[in-house]
C-alpha cells in the first residue's frame, strides 16, 4: 500500500509534474488509505506558512492559515514549523494554540489535528498535517504513512528548489538581482502582438560609466549599477525592471491609464540622479532614456526596436534626457543604427574583408602598391562597399573594431604574399579618429604585424585631413610621429578637402600626399583645378614627398598628371578594388620589381 504511493509520487516527481499537483496527488492518495482523514501541506517560505496543498479542504480554511508567522504559537502548524518537532491536538476545541481557529475548524468537524515538520537541508521546509474526526492522535499505519509522506514531500520540495534557483540564475542579472535581457524577451515575447497595445517600453544608458570605472576603478561602477538598479526598480514596480546590458536597463509599462510615457520617465531620471557613495566616493549618476508606445497589435520586437532608436537619439541630441519615438524619428540616426547592428553582425560572423585597389606607376602602369578598403559580404554573397555603411564608422566602438579586423585581415594577406615570392612593397590602411582616441594605437597596429611577421616598412597608414588637422589637441599628432618611428609611412588622404594649407605640408609629419579625386575629376582644360594640383605636385616633389592622385579614370586625365610630374595613381582606369586573390595575380603580372627603375611610395 505504501509502495504503491511512493511509486505514483515518485513517477510524478521523475516526470517534472508541478509541486502543487504533485503533493495535492500525495494528499488525495492519503486520503484514500485512511478513509475520514484529511490532509493539507504548509510550506514555509520567508518565516511565513504558505498554503501549498489540501485538496479536501475549503478555500477559505487554507485562506486563513495561508501567510501565519511561524513562532507565534497560533495553531499547530506553525508551533511545528517553528520547533521543528511533531505537535499533536487532541482536543482543538479546548487547545489554547486553537484558540483563534476555533470557528472555521469545528464547522467542519474537525476535533483534532497532528502536525509534522517536513526537513530538507537541516531546516523546516513545509508542515504536513492530519485532521480527524474523533479526538485522538495518530496511530501507528497513521505513523508508517505520514514518515514516508513528509520524505515524498522532501524529495519534491527539493527538487522544486532546485528548478526554482536554475530559473533565478537563468532569469536574473547577478550584479543587481534585477531580471535579466533573457527575462526581458521573456517578457516581450508575451506581450507580442497584445490586442488594443496598453503598454510600453523605456530604456535607459547610465551616462559616463566608462569615466567612473576609470577613475574610480571598477567596484566603484559596479556599486554605482546596483544604486542606479534598486532606484529604477523602486520607481518601476516589482518585475518591471530589467538589466540588459553593462550600463543599460529596460522598463516594461503595463498600463491602461492615460498618463503620458514622459511622465514615468521623469520620475525614473528624478530618482536616478540623486547622490550615490560608491565606497569612499561620492558620484552623481545619470541617465539618457528612450521610449517606445506599442501601437495596437504592433510587434514587440518592433516597439524595441522604436526605444532603441529613440534612446539612440537622445543620446546624440539630448543627453541625459529622456526622448519619446514618434514615426520619422531621426532618420539619419535610424540609418546610422541600422548600420552599426549590420556591421557589428558582419563582424561577429567574419563577414568584413579588405580589397585591394593598386596603386601603380602612372608611365608604365606597374603595380608599386595597393590601398586596403574595407568591403562587407552579404549572405546572398553581394560584396557592399564601405560607402554604404559608412554611418557605422561614427560610432567609435564600431569604427575601432573595424580597423582591428582589418589589420588582422590585411596582415595575413601580406604574409601570404611575402611567401609566395610576390614584388609586394606596400599596402595602404585607413586609420578613423576613433583608432587614436582608443589608446595604443601604436602597440596595436605592431602587435598585428609582428604576429603575421610582416616588417613593417611594408605598411602606410592612411589619415584624412579631418583626423590629422581638425583636432587642436596634439593626440593625433604625436600617435603619427611614434608610428613614424617604427618604420610605417603616413599617408594624408583626401588631400585638399578639409582644412589642409600649404603651410602644414612644411609642419605635419608626413611621407605621402593624396591629392582627392574631386580635383582629379576636374582636370580639364580652363577648370582652376588643374593650377592647383600642377602646383601641388611640383611643391610636394620638392619637399621630398610622394604624390599619389586618387581617382583616375581617363586617359585625358592621366596624361595630365603625368605632364605635371605626378609619378604615381589609383584608379578605375587601372582596376577597381579586388579581393586578395585577384590582387595576388596583379602583382604577378605587373608587380614592379625590386632592381627596376621604381618609384617607391616612401623615400
Amino acid at each position: 500500500m505504501i509502495l504503491k504511493l511512493q511509486n505514483t509520487i515518485l513517477e510524478m516527481i521523475a516526470r517534472g509534474e508541478a509541486l502543487q499537483a504533485t503533493i495535492e496527488r500525495l494528499c488525495v492518495e492519503t486520503e484514500a488509505l485512511l478513509i475520514g482523514t484529511v490532509c493539507s501541506v504548509l510550506l514555509v517560505r520567508d518565516e511565513r506558512l504558505q498554503a501549498l496543498a489540501g485538496p479536501s479542504l475549503p478555500q477559505s480554511f487554507q485562506e486563513a492559515l495561508d501567510g501565519l508567522p511561524i513562532g507565534g504559537f497560533i495553531g499547530s502548524c506553525d508551533t511545528t514549523a517553528f520547533q521543528g518537532e511533531a505537535v499533536t491536538v487532541t482536543e482543538i476545541e479546548h487547545d489554547p494554540l486553537w484558540a483563534g481557529f476555533n470557528a472555521i475548524a469545528l464547522p467542519l468537524g474537525f476535533k483534532a489535528r497532528w502536525s509534522t515538520p517536513i526537513c530538507s537541508g537541516g531546516r523546516v521546509v513545509a508542515t504536513f498535517t492530519f485532521y480527524f474526526q474523533d479526538c485522538r492522535g495518530p496511530n501507528e499505519l497513521e505513523q508508517r504513512i505520514v514518515n514516508a509522506c513528509t520524505h515524498l514531500c522532501a524529495i519534491a520540495i527539493e527538487r522544486d528548489d532546485r528548478v526554482r534557483e536554475r530559473q533565478r540564475l537563468t532569469y536574473t542579472d547577478v550584479l543587481t538581482g534585477l531580471p535579466n535581457r533573457a527575462a526581458f524577451n521573456q517578457v516581450l515575447s508575451a506581450l507580442a502582438g497584445r490586442a488594443g497595445g496598453g503598454w510600453a517600453v523605456i530604456l535607459a544608458d547610465l551616462d559616463n560609466l566608462k569615466v567612473i570605472n576609470d577613475t574610480f576603478g571598477h567596484g566603484a561602477g559596479d556599486e554605482l549599477i546596483q544604486i542606479v538598479a534598486k532606484r529604477i526598480d523602486a520607481v518601476a514596480g516589482t518585475g518591471r525592471a530589467f538589466r540588459i546590458g553593462g550600463d543599460e536597463f529596460a522598463v516594461v509599462v503595463e498600463s491602461d491609464t492615460t498618463s503620458p510615457l514622459s511622465t514615468l520617465a521623469g520620475r525614473l531620471l528624478e530618482a536616478i540622479k540623486g547622490q550615490a557613495h560608491c565606497g569612499d566616493h561620492v558620484v552623481l549618476p545619470s541617465a539618457t532614456l528612450g521610449g517606445c508606445v506599442a501601437s495596437p497589435d504592433e510587434p514587440a520586437d518592433q516597439v524595441r526596436q522604436g526605444a532603441d532608436v529613440a534612446l539612440y537619439h537622445a543620446k546624440e541630441r539630448s543627453r541625459g534626457q529622456f526622448v519619446e519615438h514618434r514615426p520619422g524619428l531621426g532618420t539619419a540616426l535610424t540609418r546610422r543604427f541600422r548600420a552599426i547592428r549590420d556591421v557589428s553582425l558582419a563582424l561577429v560572423e567574419k563577414q568584413i574583408h579588405p580589397y585591394y585597389q593598386p596603386i601603380v606607376r602612372l608611365d608604365s602602369g606597374e603595380v608599386v602598391g595597393f590601398e586596403a578598403l574595407c568591403r562587407m559580404s552579404k549572405a546572398s554573397g553581394d560584396i557592399i562597399a564601405a560607402a554604404n555603411f559608412h554611418e557605422a564608422t561614427k560610432d567609435a566602438h564600431v569604427a575601432a573594431e573595424l580597423t582591428q579586423c582589418m589589420l588582422q585581415r590585411v596582415a595575413r594577406d601580406m604574409r601570404s604574399w611575402l611567401n609566395r615570392g610576390l614584388p609586394l612593397q606596400h599596402v595602404g590602411i585607413n586609420l578613423s579618429a576613433a583608432d587614436f582616441h582608443a589608446g595604443r594605437l601604436q602597440e596595436r597596429i605592431c602587435t598585428v604585424f609582428a604576429d603575421a611577421g610582416v616588417p613593417l616598412d611594408h605598411v602606410i597608414l592612411e589619415v584624412t585631413e579631418s583626423v590629422y588637422l581638425g583636432h587642436r589637441d596634439h593626440v593625433v599628432a604625436d600617435e603619427i610621429k611614434l608610428l613614424r618611428s617604427c618604420g610605417m609611412r603616413v599617408a594624408l588622404d583626401d588631400f585638399g578637402t578639409g582644412f589642409a594649407s600649404l603651410t602644414h605640408l612644411l609642419t605635419v609629419p608626413v611621407d605621402i600626399i593624396k591629392i582627392d579625386k574631386s580635383f582629379v575629376d576636374r582636370l580639364t582644360p580652363d577648370d582652376g583645378a588643374v593650377v592647383i594640383v600642377e602646383g601641388l605636385v611640383s611643391i610636394a616633389n620638392k619637399l621630398g614627398l610622394r604624390v599619389v592622385a586618387e581617382g583616375i579614370e581617363t586617359d585625358l586625365q592621366l596624361k595630365q598628371l603625368v605632364s605635371f610630374g605626378c609619378k604615381l595613381g589609383q584608379g578605375y582606369l587601372f582596376s577597381r578594388a579586388v579581393d586578395a586573390d585577384a590582387a595576388a595575380s596583379l602583382m604577378a603580372l605587373y608587380g614592379q620589381h625590386v632592381g627596376n627603375d621604381h618609384e617607391p611610395l616612401r623615400a
